[in-house]
């Protein structure tokens, strides 16, 4: 049996985690998986998920452990003390691309945390370089996954400032920067249009709503959609933007790119390991608006570019196929 850990949070009107995706993707494949926590109150979260790895203790052959930099930290590092109380081997599976500063800020938990760790798996290749930098060695590298044959692939011809956004309003993804970047293309003369795409986190999405107001630009905000509506609705879009600050690798981005859309993002955190620029699509400096606005009509300008860049992307988002990516997991898991 295996025990895997993380926020299952969907229920509660904000966007799936990892655990339910990929928790239920391992079930398919046969895996005896019990997945904790559903519970909406963070501490009775926290007291499922032990309760859970305790009842099973003695059947339990690994726990998964989702580890992201904000509170879910604190579930990983008590859920690796009781694993060692009780020998059991887990796996933190690590997610956010600002977890190094758990490193710097939080040493001696991160390394009872990712020292003690049968193995630690990165789903990304930059947080992989950033913890052999601090000097872990048990790492393997599974990336994220998408179901391909979920995503038609659209080829895109006349190219629009059709504008698709799609993330969790949080300000570390700098949502208010999409608008921004609408305004300057209609400053500049274009038809331009912009939809949002994801559930609220936290203030800043009343405050890009009110951003939008002030500068007097129409946005489509369609608050959470599930993944098939959200596919769907991409077809009525051109152009991806990736507007965020802080990142790791991006099931969105992954998404976009298996769907033929081309993809114009901010060059932070894992994204450059991702997406190469001017190849598979255009990277662009942090919260810089005119850089964003620029590439966005330099792409509208060259239907060859676009052509180019969403050919690639959809050759590199097949390395992420669940196809591929399962037999990675099955080889940890099965040893």
């Amino acid at each position: 049996m295996i025990v895997y850990v993380g926020n299952i949070v969907s229920g509660h009107g904000k966007t799936a985690t990892t655990v339910e995706t990929l928790g239920k993707l391992l079930q398919k494949e046969g895996f005896d998986i019990r997945l904790t926590s559903n519970k909406k109150n963070k501490i009775v979260r926290m007291l499922d998920m032990l309760w859970t790895v305790f009842k099973h203790r003695k059947n339990v052959r690994y726990v998964l452990i989702d580890t992201y930099s904000t509170t879910n930290f604190q579930y990983a590092y008590l859920m690796s003390k009781l694993c060692i109380i009780l020998k059991i081997k887990y796996i933190p599976i690590l997610h956010g691309g600002n977890l190094e500063n758990r490193l710097q800020q939080s040493k001696s938990k991160s390394d009872a945390i990712f020292k003690n760790a049968h193995v630690n798996v990165s789903p990304s290749l930059f947080l992989k370089t950033v913890f052999e930098r601090y000097n872990y060695t048990n790492l393997v590298h599974i990336p994220n996954n998408v179901e391909l044959a979920d995503y038609p692939f659209k080829k895109r011809e006349n190219v629009q400032a059709k504008l698709l956004w799609v993330r969790s309003f949080a300000e570390i993804y700098n949502p208010e920067l999409a608008v921004h970047v609408l305004h300057g293309l209609k400053a500049n003369g274009m038809e331009a249009s912009l939809c949002m795409v994801g559930p609220e986190k936290d203030a800043s999405f009343q405050k890009t709503k009110q951003l939008a107001s002030e500068l007097n630009v129409d946005v489509n905000f369609t608050g959470k959609l599930s993944k098939h509506d959200w596919i769907s609705l991409s077809t009525d879009y051109d152009i991806f933007i990736n507007t965020t600050n802080f990142d790791n690798t991006p099931i969105s981005l992954i998404e976009a790119m298996s769907l033929g859309m081309p993809v114009v993002s901010t060059n932070v955190g894992g994204i450059p390991y991702l997406i190469e620029n001017q190849k598979d699509g255009i990277l662009v400096a942090e919260n810089n608006i005119s850089e964003m606005v620029n590439a966005i009509e330099a792409l509208i300008h060259s239907p060859e570019m676009v052509e180019k860049l969403t050919q690639n992307a959809r050759k590199k988002a097949e390395s992420f196929d669940w196809e591929i990516v399962k037999e990675k997991w099955k080889k940890l898991l099965i040893r």
